[in-house]
């Protein structure tokens, strides 16, 4: 995926917003919240489970995120090192995954079931 297409489908998940954020990084979050950090240089962050942590981690597929480790985060350094088809499900999830952490409340305001 290039990054033009990564952030057509981050702002095109439910309630999902993308600002810069720390000058040069385009931040998507829902809810105010952070799911994926795509970098200038073509890099990308995202959150994953813990089993998807370890995974990716473990095949090269990915390393952890550098101050989001801990989180279970993981960074992609180069964008084609990942089918488009695998992308796209680890960034739904990372969406999925921050939008069940919200509150009931919040999630109805913005439409989330």
């Amino acid at each position: 995926m290039t990054p033009g297409e990564i952030d057509a489908f981050c702002r095109g998940l439910p309630a999902a917003t993308g600002e810069i954020q720390w000058e040069t990084d385009q931040v998507y979050k829902v809810g105010g919240k952070m799911f994926a950090v795509l970098g200038p240089s073509g890099t990308l962050s995202f959150k994953v489970n813990d089993i998807a942590f370890e995974m990716l981690n473990e095949t090269g597929q990915t390393r952890p995120a550098p101050y989001l480790a801990r989180a279970k985060w993981v960074f992609l350094d180069d964008l084609s090192g990942m089918p488009g088809e695998d992308l796209r499900a680890y960034l739904r999830e990372a969406h999925a995954i921050i939008a069940a952490r919200l509150s009931r409340k919040q999630r109805a305001e913005l439409g989330i079931s």
